[in-house]
C-alpha cells in the first residue's frame, strides 16, 4: 500500500487507475534515495514538474515505467472501500544513483505535454542499489493503492 496519497488525487483515486482517456497510463517514477523531500511536503505537489523542481531527484538512469494494462479496480461494499492493484515493475540491469522511493503518477496523455500535466498519485517507500542486477518493484498483496 501507498506510503502517502498526494493531495491532488484524494478521490480522484479510481478514475485515474481506470485510465479513463485514450492516451492515459499511469507512470512508476523512480526517486533517488538523497533529497527526498519530507512526505508532508510532497504530497503537496499537484504535478510532477513542481515535485521534481524541489530537492526530490529523479533516477534516470533506470527510467520511467508506463502501465496502460493490468490494473484491476475492486469496489468493497463490505468494507466500505476500493482497492486497486497493479503488475509488478521490473527494471533490467540496473544502474545509477540509490533509488529510495517510487512515485506513481497519473499521466491524462501520454502522446503529449510534459511533466507539468502528469499528476502525482501516490509514492511508494522502495530502497535498493543499482547493481546491475534486475530489480522488481512488488505491489503488495493488498494492492497498490486503497481509498476508505
Amino acid at each position: 500500500m501507498a506510503d502517502l496519497i498526494f493531495n491532488i488525487a484524494k478521490g480522484m483515486i479510481k478514475y485515474y487507475a481506470s485510465l479513463p482517456a485514450t492516451n492515459d497510463a499511469l507512470i512508476v517514477v523512480p526517486l533517488e534515495s538523497s533529497g527526498i523531500e519530507a512526505d508532508g511536503t510532497l504530497k503537496d505537489y499537484d504535478d510532477l514538474s513542481s515535485l521534481l523542481a524541489g530537492t526530490s531527484n529523479e533516477q534516470t538512469s533506470l527510467g520511467r515505467k508506463t502501465v496502460n494494462s493490468g490494473i484491476v479496480i475492486t469496489v468493497d461494499d463490505t468494507n466500505d472501500r476500493v482497492d486497486i492493484d497493479a503488475p509488478d515493475q521490473v527494471w533490467t540491469g540496473t544502474l545509477g544513483n540509490p533509488v529510495g522511493a517510487l512515485l506513481w503518477c497519473y499521466d491524462p496523455d501520454t502522446t503529449t505535454g510534459d511533466d507539468g500535466d502528469i499528476i502525482p498519485v501516490s509514492k511508494h517507500d522502495f530502497s535498493f542499489t543499482p547493481d546491475g542486477t534486475d530489480v522488481t518493484a512488488v505491489v503488495a498483496a493488498a494492492g497498490l493503492l486503497r481509498a476508505s
